[in-house]
Parts: C-alpha cells; structure tokens; sequence
C-alpha cells in the first residue's frame, strides 16, 4: 500500500492539465448558452475528449491495483526466502516493541488477510481439472448409491489406494499419489516460507458424496483428490472474488505441482485445490493409480 500516494499524485499530474486546458473551455460553453453550432461542436469535442481521457485513467488505475496485488504477494515471498533470515514472532515484550515496528501491516499479519484476487481466471493457466465425468469414466464411482452426507468409499480401485496421513502441518485422507504430491508441496512451503507454513489449516479433504443440488454426481473430493485450505483456521467466503492473502501465496506452489486452485471458478472456491487432469494422467501413466 506504500505505493498508493505515489498512483494517487500520477493521477493527480495526469489530470492537472487537462483539467487547465479545458475546464475554462468548458466554463465559456455554458456561459454562452450554445451561442452557436461551432463552440457547441467544439465544446461537445473537448468533453469527448476528456472523458476517453478519464476512462483511460480508469483503466490504468485498475491496472495499477493488479500490479499491488501481485507486488505484495511476491514481496511476501521474497521476504520469507530461504537465502534471507525468516521474521519470528517476538518471544518477550522486547521483541515485540522491535517487531511491530512497521505498524498494522507486518508479513506475519499479512496472511490473514482478505484481499482480491489479481487475474483470477488466469490462475490455472496450463492446467485443467479432471472433473467429474472423466473421473467416472476412468475410475467409476467412488461409490454405488451417494448421499448429501460424507460416507465410506466402496469402489475397490480407489479404496485400496486411501491413506490417512499427516502431510507437513495438517492430516488428510486422500489416494496416495495425492497425499504424497501434497507433502511435498508443504515441504516446499515449509522450507521457503516457514511462518506461513506454521499457520496452514484445512477444512477437509475426503468426503464421498454427490454434490449439492445434483443427483449421483460426485466432486473430486469425493475421490480422494482434492483438499481444502485456510489460514488460521479462518474459513473463505464462497464466491466473493478475494482470499486470505495466505493463499495466494500458496496457490503458487500448488500449481507449480500441478495442483488447480478453485480460485479461478465462475463460483470462486479459493480454498479448494485439486490435482490437475495433467497430474492425474502422469500417476495413470505410471501405475500409481
């Protein structure tokens, strides 16, 4: 947010002489009342001119808050890199006067919070989900009848390949190239951003049932491979466009993996990620599932 004054003088600079140029234009085309065809057309030109002018501003403003967006997610990594020394939290009131030094804003604060989501539908870009039908087609159900609650899978296939496994900071039960594709990415997260990682929670990760409002159909986690994450145990709002800023950060890891984040769904799902088709055919390829 440290570059919001310098976006809000460019604006400002931008705008001064437009505004000197054509304000007092403006100001003369009123006070004449259309005196005549040619300062109307002249005035109705200049007024054209500046709003196209404007809604160029607007679009580069939007630009610009993009571009904070992406800024202070990669800041958040650069400053937690490994090459660097991590920031601890304060471990007596010492250290605590030295850390809150910066204000509200400090990185170990930063993760909880609820921000847009830059770009969104271009999160996954290169990756695209399994999906319930080829799922199916590929495995059959996870089980014969499917309810609205969470039961026990029953499909043999997929059964025989369920663990249940503590995979860095959480526990999930998922198939095992899934639970063995996400320990590695917490690895991943634990040794570049270990603050972040010591907050990872998960609201679940297996449950075998048919998605809501739909009969027999089943969601990836219905097959063991998808999980869903928050930070600090504090739970996404579905569908609103932002995220804890937590997992933004996350999301990079996950599709470095070949995990796809929920984020870029047409009903945002930011806290669900889900192992890719690309992903799920490399473990087919291999005899892993």
């Amino acid at each position: 947010m440290r570059l919001l004054p310098a976006i809000i003088l460019s604006i400002a600079i931008i705008l001064a002489p437009i505004i000197w140029i054509f304000l007092p234009k403006l100001m003369q085309g009123s006070q004449d009342e259309f005196a005549g065809p040619a300062i109307d057309s002249g005035a109705r030109i200049e007024i054209e001119m500046l709003s196209q002018r404007v809604e160029d501003l607007q679009i580069q403003v939007e630009d610009l808050s993009k571009e904070i967006s992406r800024v202070s997610a990669s800041a958040s990594r650069m400053q937690m890199a490994p090459s660097q020394p991590s920031v601890q939290a304060p471990t007596d009131d010492g250290g605590a006067d030295v850390f809150r030094q910066n204000g509200e804003n400090d990185i170990i604060d930063a993760y909880a919070q609820v921000v847009l989501i830059a770009n969104r539908k271009k999160v996954n870009e290169g990756l695209t989900i399994a999906g319930p039908s080829y799922l199916t087609r590929v495995f059959g159900p996870p089980r014969e009848v499917m309810s609205d609650r969470c039961e026990e899978m029953t499909n043999p296939r997929l059964a025989s390949k369920l663990v249940l496994e503590d995979v860095g900071p959480i526990r999930v039960r998922m198939l095992k190239p899934a639970a063995d594709s996400l320990r590695r990415v917490f690895e991943e997260i634990r040794v570049t951003d270990p603050d972040l990682y010591d907050r990872i929670d998960t609201a679940g990760s297996l449950c075998v049932r048919q998605i809501r409002g739909t009969r027999g159909r089943a969601s990836t986690h219905a097959f063991g491979l998808a999980v869903d994450l928050n930070i600090d145990g504090v739970l996404d709002t579905l569908g609103d466009g932002k995220t804890q800023l937590g997992l933004t950060i996350l999301a990079d890891f996950f599709r470095t993996e070949g995990w796809v984040w929920g984020a870029s769904w047409g009903r945002e799902d930011s806290m669900h990620f889900e192992v890719s088709r690309q992903k799920l055919d490399e473990w087919i390829n291999a005899g892993a599932l």
